[in-house]
């Protein structure tokens, strides 16, 4: 494969998915193939709207040794079982796409999925979870690809695509995307009206308190909002850069005091409220409150209210703050 035109398939693949919010901010990454031995893979840290074909980094298949100018994406272990399963792989996608991540928590039991789309998608398989970027985590991926499917849903992290060309690998993100929206439960007849943002005094009033803030609403975050009950972190990316919740508060004061300490907040029967210190990061904010609500809808529809562990949400957020936040300030 043409290594330079490899390095641009991967810099416009990774601003597609960012367009169509299937990754936010850094999160999610892209391989190819280059040979039998060697794939490009998406550095560590990076925002894919800063991303040039220069930062694209050169990765070993077999032993994970690596050259470029920046360091690979900390999720290379499960782009490395991929490409040893399946040599005619030559594309892997891991995506934090919000509808795939809810269904992966509970499982394929309501996964509304025909055989044409099953076939397309190559099968779809569960991978136990396992800490973003450990050995655990590849390990559990690699139990899946070992049984032929080339579609993983992993569990509290998002999903991993395989595809012959990154016209194949983006067609089938898509589609799953698709399958999973509709087999997502307690979303009926909630709208799909996307992010709506919220103007007013109240809005304004939020606003007023902090550099960097957006008050909105989804059909998912309306239906939390409603119910009452604190969201609690069930996905790594959640986690991250939220921390171990997203409290549910009932009038502008109590938001206002709740994000000193929380940078996202519900308001009961309003919307949703973040807070950050860049534009970009209220913008990933906004995706990711978007999302754990669609878990926790789906997941107390199924009556299975998952929720990481405390220790695993500690280590998530130190993680965030000590490495992707100190690497984004020094870009």
């Amino acid at each position: 494969m043409d290594e330079r035109k490899m390095r641009k398939d991967i810099v416009e693949l990774g601003k597609q998915l960012l367009e169509r919010e299937l990754v936010a901010r850094t999160w999610g990454n892209i391989s190819g193939r280059l040979d039998r031995s060697e794939c490009l893979i998406t550095p560590s840290g990076l925002d894919y709207k800063r991303m040039e074909e220069a930062d694209i980094v050169r990765l070993d298949i077999s032993t994970g040794q690596w050259e470029g100018n920046r360091e690979p994406s900390s999720e290379k272990l499960i782009h490395m079982a991929a490409y040893s399963r399946f040599e005619d792989v030559r594309f892997v996608v891991h995506t934090h796409q919000k509808y795939a991540t809810a269904l992966g928590m509970t499982g394929l039991e309501s996964m509304d999925i025909n055989e044409r789309e099953w076939e397309r998608l190559a099968g779809v398989g569960i991978a136990a979870y396992g800490p973003s970027g450990s050995e655990e985590l590849r390990d559990a991926v690699d139990d899946v690809l070992r049984s032929g499917m080339e579609t993983v849903l992993m569990i509290h992290h998002g999903a991993l695509v395989c595809g012959r060309t990154r016209e194949q690998a983006m067609e089938r993100v898509l589609l799953l995307e698709q399958v999973c929206g509709r087999s997502v439960k307690g979303m009926e007849g909630a709208g799909d009206y996307g992010i709506v943002s919220i103007s007013g005094e109240l809005a304004d009033e939020l606003r007023a308190g902090f550099s960097k803030a957006d008050v909105f609403r989804t059909p998912a975050v309306d239906i939390c909002a409603a119910k009452g009950d604190d969201i609690y972190a069930q996905v790594d990316d959640m986690a991250q850069m939220i921390g171990e919740r997203i409290p549910v508060v009932g009038n502008t004061n109590e938001a206002v005091s709740s994000l000193k300490r929380w940078p996202a907040v519900l308001i009961k029967d309003v919307g949703a409220v973040v807070r950050a210190k860049t534009e970009d990061d209220v913008e990933a904010l906004r995706l990711l409150v978007d999302k754990a609500c669609i878990c926790c809808v789906h997941t107390r529809t199924m009556d299975m209210e998952l929720k990481l562990a405390e220790s695993d949400v500690i280590r998530m957020r130190h993680k965030y703050e000590d490495d992707y936040a100190r690497r984004k300030d020094e870009m």
